[in-house]
């Protein structure tokens, strides 16, 4: 929970800087927030939270493109909900960001569990 926490924040602060002072569109500073999050939570995950036993080159390179896939998977569902929430039904991309992150951290700890880093 705390380095899901973290990851988090570490989503929101590239997402709000990235909208609020380089004033970019919200969906490229969803995509930037998410590759930070990404490379963050997989070196918290791997490390501490799931503490992977996962040794080599190769076997790394297994885990680490499986766990990107299944962000990539989360990551597909928060551009949608994104999306959907700011350009079809109207709500500000702040609030869905608060929304869609909810989704995803459910989600990316349901794929660590279960598909990553599973024992």
């Amino acid at each position: 929970l705390f380095f899901g926490v973290l990851a988090t924040v570490v989503n929101f602060v590239v997402y709000f800087a990235c909208t609020s002072i380089f004033d970019l569109n919200y969906l490229v500073a969803n995509a930037l927030s998410w590759a930070a999050a990404v490379a963050f939570a997989y070196v918290t995950n791997r490390t501490w939270v799931f503490k992977s036993k996962v040794h080599g080159f190769s076997s790394i390179i297994r885990e680490m493109s499986t766990f990107v896939g299944c962000r990539l998977l989360s990551g597909v569902m928060d551009m949608a909900i994104m999306f959907i929430s700011v350009d079809m039904i109207g709500i500000s991309d702040a609030v869905a960001k608060f929304i869609t992150q909810v989704v995803v951290v459910i989600l990316n700890y349901v794929f660590s569990k279960l598909i990553i880093f599973r024992k």
